[in-house]
């Protein structure tokens, strides 16, 4: 009879620690689109690659960008490398578009030496007051880990606790 509460709290708890997963980590690249390093200096080599898998592309895939030539990943490799433009600016962030057959995605390429993260194909300039590192660069704040830590504990006590005192009053 105590699998049914347990369960309950399992599943509660599962679903308070997937609320706290970020938007951004929840991918829609379906078809394995990458390119690789995400930030690079202009003249750098990145390395752009494709997923073959069910989901993925099986055949030619064609990758275009601003900032390097067109470049084709034959349909029996999972990847190529493309050489960055030297005169890309500093701080953009570019577009890089996969297409295979019916199949596009788009991966965004940051270069060094700025920091935008806006989509551009010029650098993004903001007058105003530069607030945050965002994500997980910003470090680690002990108190919001905490305050979390704690919601996910109480969330959990508190099916346990309706969980026990519900199966109580069924015995009586």
């Amino acid at each position: 009879m105590r699998a049914i509460p347990l369960a309950s709290v399992a599943l509660l708890g599962g679903a308070a620690l997937s609320a706290c997963v970020p938007a951004g980590a929840v991918g829609s690249n379906t078809f394995g689109f990458t390119v690789s390093p995400a930030t690079v200096a202009p003249g750098g080599e990145v390395t752009l690659g494709v997923g073959r898998t069910e989901a993925g592309c099986r055949g030619r895939v064609t990758v275009t960008s601003p900032v390097f030539d067109t470049v084709t990943i034959p349909r029996d490799e999972s990847s190529a490398t493309a050489r960055v433009d030297r005169d890309a600016r500093r701080g953009a962030v570019y577009r890089v578009t996969f297409a295979c057959r019916d199949k596009t995605g788009t991966v965004d390429l940051t270069i060094a030496g700025g920091g935008s993260h806006h989509p551009t194909e010029k650098p993004w300039h903001d007058k105003g007051v530069h607030a945050g590192q965002g994500g997980s660069v910003a470090g680690f704040d002990l108190r919001q880990i905490g305050l979390g830590a704690a919601l996910v504990v109480g969330a959990a006590g508190t099916a346990y606790h309706l969980s026990r005192r519900r199966s109580g009053e069924d015995r009586a």
